[in-house]
């Protein structure tokens, strides 16, 4: 069987973009039961719920959901297990020194195949305030419009 090349997104977390503010990212490798491998080839996951961790110098990967495979047996997964994280030594210690700090916390962007490989990308992130958040969103849509107007522009049309 040929190996796989390239990355397929399986899930991903469009709120955490606008919920935090986002510092730093990292991609880390999972540990994961078959089942688990079975069931994200299907495409099915979820980590809206999902967050991270340092404990005794791991980095765990908390709440996301993978669903069980439908064709599983007794062998079958619990769907939101604790689940770790490969990383370098010295990037878990800087995770751990800036979740020290008030405020921060560790939550998961993305989860992919790279190479035949799952993958996260997780996030060193800082929770917005509401007005954060409207102030982001008038942004976004200011931009919009002008866009929208440049096109207009360009097609000729009155703005």
């Amino acid at each position: 069987m040929a190996k796989e090349q390239g990355t397929k997104l399986i899930a991903q977390n469009k709120k955490a973009r606008h919920d935090y503010h986002i510092e730093t990212t990292w991609e880390a490798g999972l540990v994961l039961v078959g089942t688990e491998v079975k069931s994200l080839r299907q495409g099915r996951a979820s980590l809206v719920d999902g967050f991270g961790e340092i404990d005794n110098g791991e980095a765990w990967l908390l709440q996301a959901h993978i669903p069980e495979y439908s064709q599983g047996t007794w062998t079958n997964h619990m769907s939101r297990r604790k689940r770790k994280l490969l990383l370098n030594r010295h990037e878990i210690d800087k995770i751990e020194r800036k979740l020290m700090d008030k405020g921060y916390t560790l939550i998961p962007l993305s989860l992919y195949f790279k190479d035949g490989r799952a993958k996260v990308e997780i996030a060193l992130a800082k929770g917005k305030k509401q007005f954060d958040k409207r102030h982001t969103l008038a942004t976004q849509q200011a931009n919009r419009e002008k866009e929208a107007a440049v096109q207009r522009r360009l097609k000729g049309l009155k703005d």
